[in-house]
């Protein structure tokens, strides 16, 4: 089947159904995501949380939507899931096709509903006690629609961490429609920490994701996106009793990308604790997006929600998008948010460079001390250098120009 997402502009519920190719015998879920659909309509450049994201550019392409065919996976040491379909499973692990039933329907993206309706299963990852995992995502289509969903499930009383990278091979102008149902249970952590490097306009992404996290658990959540091309990651985190969350996020693009994070974390319960930071690195043509609410409902009493953005351009063209904001029904909380922008020293480069560093060097120093901070949060040391590796190349590849 081919698709181009904005034909369903202003269409009903029926008609959406019929051009997705839908039967009359949905799956309450399905049935559900139409008419939130239908309700929300396909996003636009005037939409509140794609205005930054040049959205419609990408939903205009006509795609062959790729269809998931499941196979047996192997057996291998990491999750790796490729063109939306598992291909590998660590031994024991419990990651499976099946229909979602933990839809959300209060959730603020189209595109969330979207990408339920064209996967025709969700891809359920349960994480058994103290788990750390790989997971791989891997793209091998070109001019592809490939939508997945991914709905993942922890123990109580456990501590669990996924590391997810992405892989890509010679492909060109796919669009990736993924992204989390994540039930994070009681008294549990969860972390998830991911890395992604883009570049050479092989795929663009809106991942939309779902947190919801149980009352005395722990979500941290640490994204790092590095290089090019365009992507948009948004969450809506719904934090119960004594729940936490800690989001990081860090960027570091060049050329002309457009990337960034839209995100809504909501206090629900009592004494519930979020802390999120974006730390932002632009360079070229590129554009960056934090556009973050803080929501506390007039339940969430005795709540601390703490939210900071900076950012360091270091081209006159490169542009932040900085939208921090708290949106508060109760006096008994603790709340703050700010945001900066500016540029990199100059005297501190004359310094390194008065001492024999090149001046790519220089700014390479500067802007590593920059984001090490949230490098630094992930405690695997062997992770925090796969990111500074990273993280260095996407950095050189950007400045291929200034090293001749």
């Amino acid at each position: 089947m081919t698709l181009t997402i904005n034909n369903l502009k202003k269409k009903s519920k029926d008609e959406i159904a019929q051009m997705l190719g839908l039967t009359d015998d949905l799956p309450p879920s399905k049935e559900a995501a139409l008419e939130r659909l239908a309700e929300l309509g396909i996003p636009t450049k005037k939409s509140e949380e794609y205005r930054y994201f040049d959205v419609e550019s990408l939903l205009d392409k006509s795609y062959e939507v790729h269809l998931h065919v499941p196979k047996e996976p192997k057996i291998g040491e990491k999750i790796v899931i490729e063109n939306g379909v598992i291909i590998e499973v660590p031994k024991g692990m419990r990651v499976y096709y099946d229909q979602c039933d933990a839809l959300d329907l209060t959730h603020y993206d189209p595109i969330y509903y979207l990408s339920h309706l064209l996967a025709p299963h969700v891809i359920k990852i349960d994480l058994d006690g103290d788990a750390e995992v790989e997971l791989v995502h891997r793209y091998t289509h070109s001019g592809a629609l490939l939508p997945y969903r991914i709905v993942l499930f922890n123990q109580e009383n456990r501590h669990a961490t996924v590391y997810e990278t992405f892989e890509t091979e010679e492909i060109s102008e796919s669009l990736i429609l993924y992204g989390y149902d994540m039930h994070i249970a009681k008294d549990s952590t969860l972390r998830l920490i991911k890395t992604q490097s883009m570049d050479e306009n092989r795929y663009a992404m809106i991942s939309s994701n779902r947190i919801k996290v149980n009352d005395h658990a722990n979500a941290i959540i640490k994204t790092f996106d590095l290089g090019g091309d365009h992507a948009l990651q948004l969450l809506k985190v719904d934090l119960g009793t004594y729940s936490h969350i800690d989001a990081g996020h860090l960027l570091y693009l060049n050329h002309q990308a457009k990337r960034g994070t839209v995100s809504k974390i909501n206090h629900i319960g009592e004494h519930s604790t979020s802390q999120q930071e974006a730390k932002n690195i632009l360079d070229g043509n590129a554009r960056g997006i934090f556009d973050a609410l803080i929501k506390v409902e007039h339940s969430a009493k005795w709540t601390k929600a703490h939210q900071n953005s900076k950012a360091i351009l270091l081209h006159e063209d490169a542009y932040m998008a900085a939208k921090p904001q708290l949106e508060i029904y109760i006096d008994e909380l603790e709340a703050s948010h700010g945001a900066t922008t500016g540029q990199l020293d100059r005297k501190q480069i004359f310094y390194l460079q008065s001492r024999g560093i090149s001046y790519v060097e220089a700014r390479k120093m500067l802007v590593i001390a920059f984001a090490n901070t949230l490098i630094e949060t992930v405690k695997d040391t062997r992770h925090q250098e796969r990111i500074q590796k990273a993280f260095e190349k996407a950095f050189y590849a950007g400045h291929k120009e200034l090293k001749r």
